[in-house]
């Protein structure tokens, strides 16, 4: 038989919960110390000795800060944690992309994906656990919304796999000893969810992720994809600077209502003009679009053709992924020779196309493969 927690033993284990030091903007972090009687300017310097830390030394114990007094240390232990998200399963592809199933306080799931390169590395990580735009060609679009993550969610997922690959040691020695297994250079928002509605958590995340006294990743190296939510895509290029990915994957509205229901609300046409029109490119800057290659869907020679008038004008690189399967989808991905011409037409054009080669397909990682067993687990306890 099953043991059921009362009201009771529910609200005492909410009252004995220290606040996660990890997710807290720099303002939050300083504010929490003055709650604890701690005079302002002394309050300043104690924010700059945390935050470096957490997010330069990745300590998990107040007591290892060895340049904060012993009174205070403790005083920090009564009320504060710096808990991490909870591995619950890590598998390991043949290629070496590494795909992490974590595991939420209320005992949701969300996964995240580290994708090493000879060049570079990238982490994948979620916004959301499961997502509410029903992609149909998406893995994760089957999975309905449970709930926004939070900044402390979202900025653990990088803190429990800098845990997890021995990057708080490894970062010691010189960047000559270090490899791409243990540096992480870039940050997409790729993962579960859609990061423009749930952009307050995304954007305290991201801030904590910029911040040079910290985590220190460059704008130009985070990505946040969305679907195409209109009236967050100008708010976030202009508050966070970071890059704009948009997950276009048709070239008409019709074919685009199917594969993202999305479309229905800001169609094609809204997304381009406020691209065109709202958005101040920097330098060099462009616009990806993501564009998933389905057989017979949206891969001919005259959708080229057409994506190619589209985004004439704006600066733009068209990243093509081959669709990657999963059991149900009821898609296919394009033959490898259709592919190729399609980005033929497009590189003719003028515009970079580089064919994603697919990552972490044989553990279900790869772009669209994305679902969590949130929903799962909880019929199953039901």
């Amino acid at each position: 038989m099953q043991a059921v927690e009362t009201p009771h033993k529910k609200l005492e284990n909410k009252l004995i919960q220290k606040k996660n030091m990890i997710g807290l903007s720099e303002k939050e972090l300083y504010d929490s110390i003055l709650e604890l009687k701690i005079p302002e300017k002394k309050a300043s310097m104690r924010t700059k000795q945390l935050w470096s830390w957490i997010y330069c030394h990745g300590k998990k114990d107040f007591s290892e800060m060895s340049n904060i007094d012993k009174v205070f240390r403790s005083n920090l232990k009564n009320n504060f944690s710096l808990e991490r998200l909870k591995i619950e399963q890590k598998e390991k592809s043949l290629d070496g992309t590494i795909k992490y199933l974590f595991s939420l306080n209320d005992d949701s799931k969300i996964e995240t994906v580290f994708i090493p390169e000879k060049k570079r590395s990238t982490l994948c990580i979620s916004s959301q656990v499961g997502c509410t735009l029903n992609c149909s060609f998406c893995h994760t679009g089957t999975q309905k919304l449970v709930r926004n993550l939070t900044s402390e969610e979202i900025v653990g997922q990088l803190i429990a796999v800098y845990d997890d690959i021995e990057h708080w040691e490894n970062s010691k020695k010189t960047n000559d000893g270090l490899s791409n297994f243990q540096i992480i250079t870039n940050i997409v928002f790729m993962g579960m969810g859609e990061p423009l509605l749930n952009y307050s958590e995304v954007k305290k995340a991201v801030m904590i992720l910029m911040n040079d006294k910290g985590l220190d990743f460059s704008r130009r190296r985070i990505t946040l994809s969305t679907a195409g939510v209109v009236p967050y895509i100008k708010k976030a290029h202009d508050e966070l600077g970071c890059m704009i990915a948009i997950s276009l994957h048709a070239t008409e509205d019709k074919t685009r209502n199917i594969l993202v229901p999305l479309n229905k609300k800001w169609p094609i046409d809204a997304i381009i003009k406020t691209l065109k029109d709202d958005l101040k490119l920097r330098n060099s800057e462009r616009i990806t679009f993501e564009y998933v290659m389905l057989k017979d869907v949206n891969d001919t020679e005259f959708d080229a053709k057409r994506l190619v008038k589209i985004i004439q004008g704006l600066p733009s690189k068209i990243n093509l992924i081959p669709f990657n399967q999963w059991v149900g989808s009821g898609y296919e991905r394009s033959p490898q020779k259709k592919i190729q011409a399609f980005s033929q037409i497009i590189r003719k054009a003028g515009f970079p196309s580089p064919v994603r080669a697919p990552r972490g397909e044989d553990i279900m990682a790869a772009c669209g493969q994305l679902k969590s067993s949130t929903i799962k687990k909880r019929l199953n306890n039901a």
